[in-house]
């Protein structure tokens, strides 16, 4: 059974679902300003957080293709504001927003969160952020083995080689947690706190903090 990021503290669990895809750079705006909400509430609670897998390409190749030919294929003539607001954006952040590499198929990187989570819910936090990190500053591949067995090792996961080595193991899990997850669901990132709350988007740091409040009482 997975660990609990939360303490024997008295104070209220507020468990979060977050359903995300890898290549999804709201999912990662998403992710920080979750983070954030967390660091200025967790005087008063505690946080179960756990990550879900969403395809916004299940068809996306496994080999890879350019990011930046992919994204003015898919968005035409408005790829260059999209790129440039999201820049923007990650710049607030502190962020480089890198649109070099590759992007593509990502199952194998969703295989991983799951096996992660099976280690602790505090390890999968934790590989969510350095998957993000490395895909959208580093121009790294979300398909990439090495990628992939680099960031396991950053946090800590063990046995991941072994794991990623068969190509079967942890795809039923990730198709159960498509189906309970985010089979309902047309857009991620897309939380869920205390079962109760529903968010969708890369909302502020305010606007988690409040569904925090919310969902406690």
């Amino acid at each position: 059974m997975a660990e609990s990021v939360s303490n024997n503290t008295g104070k209220k669990l507020i468990r979060i679902d977050v359903s995300s895809d890898t290549v999804c750079p709201w999912c990662f705006v998403g992710k920080r300003n979750l983070d954030k909400a967390i660091a200025a509430s967790k005087d008063r609670f505690d946080f179960e957080i756990n990550w879900h897998p969403f395809f916004l390409n299940p068809s996306a190749p496994k080999e890879g293709v350019n990011k930046l030919d992919f994204y003015r294929e898919k968005f035409g003539s408005r790829a260059e504001g999209i790129l440039a607001r999201m820049t923007e954006i990650f710049k607030g952040l502190g962020l480089e927003y890198n649109m070099s590499g590759l992007t593509g198929n990502t199952l194998d990187s969703h295989r991983l969160i799951n096996f992660a989570g099976q280690q602790g819910l505090d390890k999968q936090h934790k590989l969510a952020e350095e998957l993000f990190l490395g895909y959208f500053t580093q121009a790294k591949y979300v398909g990439d083995r090495e990628f992939l067995l680099e960031c396991a090792q950053k946090v800590g996961v063990e046995g991941a080689a072994k794991f990623l080595e068969d190509p079967n193991n942890g795809v039923k899990e990730v198709n159960e947690e498509l189906e309970k997850y985010s089979a309902h669901i047309t857009g991620v990132p897309f939380y869920v706190i205390n079962g109760k709350q529903k968010l969708s988007g890369g909302q502020p740091p305010e606007v988690f903090q409040k569904a925090f409040e919310v969902s406690a009482k």
